[in-house]
């Protein structure tokens, strides 16, 4: 690769490309991007580490030509720039195909995979390893809030990544993490996703099965254990693990966990637990982060962690110091006593446990929960009595329209007047509002001190994020001038 001065990477604002994008500058290549359109977090990234970001698509980007092009996975034929560079014969690869060639080769690999939970705890993993002092590298799909950034290029042994099941590019449709043949794994469940690539649930445990089966004998598989939650979901990670060649260590609640965590303390600003190994006192961990799924997060990290020789007082040391990852449950605003949350919500069971979360952290308030159905799963009705139920969690449920629907066939989107019918049969009042300006006009003015809002959105959601809060702040200006013209008057 070192023959190649130029790459300039399509799709550029993904989080994955952007990371491999500040990677390749940091190793002296020049580096260009485009994208359609480019919105926080990834585009201020972008910005940061001075990458020229073209939008939108067009031959002209490709100009001068050169030496390689990363096609990103959501880029399909019919792109301008993909179909310049096919026409032209440029030299073009997959984003995965990159990161193993230039920057895995030699390094110990741990992948963290799964359908739930991979940002957080590769997040958790990295920071373990980095305040152990053993300089990893690491590629994360978000922005790891210790780090200030999605990726890092250590001097030490390992490379941290998350694995992510989705597919490779148009010219590779099997799953981006079979390419990074991982000496250990981190799997957090087995979920049906990604409604546009996957058929089935079978085809989903296939990818799985795949990956499972690359770990070499002298590395590791550490799973979650649901033997105590959904009899379907632990099945499906069982399957999976039968292909496992290396030792599985399986982390929950269960009583047969070889990590087994106890004693879990959800508190108003700190989560707290016990950690028995194979039914022996390991450790006790805790951190300020909110939600029962983080504590299986982290106790996975913790856990591979220890397999790879850091002490456990070293782990509970920077777990407690961990702070989060940008888009997960992040904090948005306070403005007048409401809180305002951003989540990266994509499926039904990340919905429910971000809503069940915020209910542990702030209990007693009034909880909104706002989604715009946007991910490729979210958008498709294979999962809409589940997405009832996860709404539900909340108190007020508004829900806009389904971004792009033209681009799913009728038969299989998402029936919005249908799903606002069974969640109203948990006793839950929803609103279907087409677009972030209708819903700010609407909700805004009803909202009082102490609620809690949750914007669930994988997307931009037309920049709800910032007018939300701005129009929260010209509401309460309006009433105190209101109530200063009043007082004026009485007297």
């Amino acid at each position: 690769m070192n023959d190649k001065k130029h790459i300039h990477l399509i799709g550029i604002c993904g989080t994955a490309m952007a990371s491999l994008a500040g990677m390749l500058k940091q190793r002296g290549f020049r580096v260009t991007g485009s994208d359609a359109a480019a919105y926080p977090p990834m585009s201020d990234f972008l910005m940061e580490l001075d990458i020229s970001v073209a939008q939108p698509f067009a031959a002209r980007n490709l100009e001068p030509v050169p030496d390689l092009v990363v096609v990103g996975n959501a880029i399909s034929r019919g792109n301008v720039e993909l179909e310049q560079l096919l026409d032209q014969r440029i030299r073009f690869c997959s984003l995965p195909q990159l990161l193993h060639d230039e920057f895995l080769r030699g390094k110990e690999v741990l992948v963290v995979a799964g359908t739930h939970g991979k940002t957080t705890t590769t997040s958790m993993l990295a920071w373990i390893f980095h305040t152990a002092g053993l300089q990893p590298s690491f590629l994360i799909g978000g922005i790891a809030e210790n780090f200030g950034s999605s990726f890092h290029l250590g001097q030490g042994k390992h490379f941290i990544l998350e694995g992510d099941e989705y597919d490779t590019a148009f010219f590779d449709k099997g799953p981006k993490f079979l390419h990074y043949f991982p000496d250990s794994v981190i799997l957090t469940s087995v979920e049906f996703d990604h409604a546009d690539i996957y058929k089935d649930l079978d085809a989903v445990e296939t990818a799985f099965k795949r990956l499972v089966n690359l770990v070499p004998r002298r590395g590791r598989i550490v799973a979650f254990d649901g033997a105590t939650g959904e009899a379907a979901e632990n099945a499906s990670l069982e399957r999976c693990l039968s292909k496992s060649f290396c030792p599985v260590e399986r982390y929950g609640a269960g009583a047969g966990s070889y990590w087994q965590i106890t004693n879990l303390r959800l508190e108003p600003s700190r989560t707290s637990w016990s950690v028995l190994q194979h039914g022996r006192p390991w450790a006790e961990l805790e951190f300020p982060l909110a939600g029962e799924y983080n504590v299986w997060n982290a106790s996975a990290a913790a856990a591979l962690a220890a397999n790879c020789g850091i002490p456990k007082e070293e782990i509970a040391a920077a777990l407690k110091t961990f702070k989060s990852v940008k888009r997960r449950l992040e904090v948005k605003a306070e403005v007048n006593g409401i809180t305002i949350i951003d989540d990266f919500a994509h499926h039904p069971t990340a919905i429910a446990a971000t809503l069940k979360a915020l209910r542990a952290r702030y209990a007693g308030s009034r909880l909104w929960a706002i989604l715009e159905p946007r991910s490729n799963t979210l958008r498709r009705r294979l999962l809409q009595s589940d997405l009832a139920c996860s709404l539900a969690l909340a108190d007020e449920v508004v829900v806009a329209a389904v971004f792009r629907s033209e681009t799913i066939p009728e038969t299989e989107r998402l029936e919005l007047p249908v799903l606002a019918a069974e969640v109203e049969q948990h006793g839950r009042r929803v609103r279907l509002i087409d677009d972030a300006d209708g819903i700010i006009a609407a909700i805004a003015p009803e909202m009082r001190s102490g609620d809690v809002v949750a914007i669930l959105s994988n997307g931009g959601f037309g920049d709800i994020y910032e007018k939300l809060p701005a129009r929260l702040r010209q509401l309460a200006a309006e009433r105190s001038n209101q109530n200063t013209a009043n007082a004026a008057g009485r007297s």
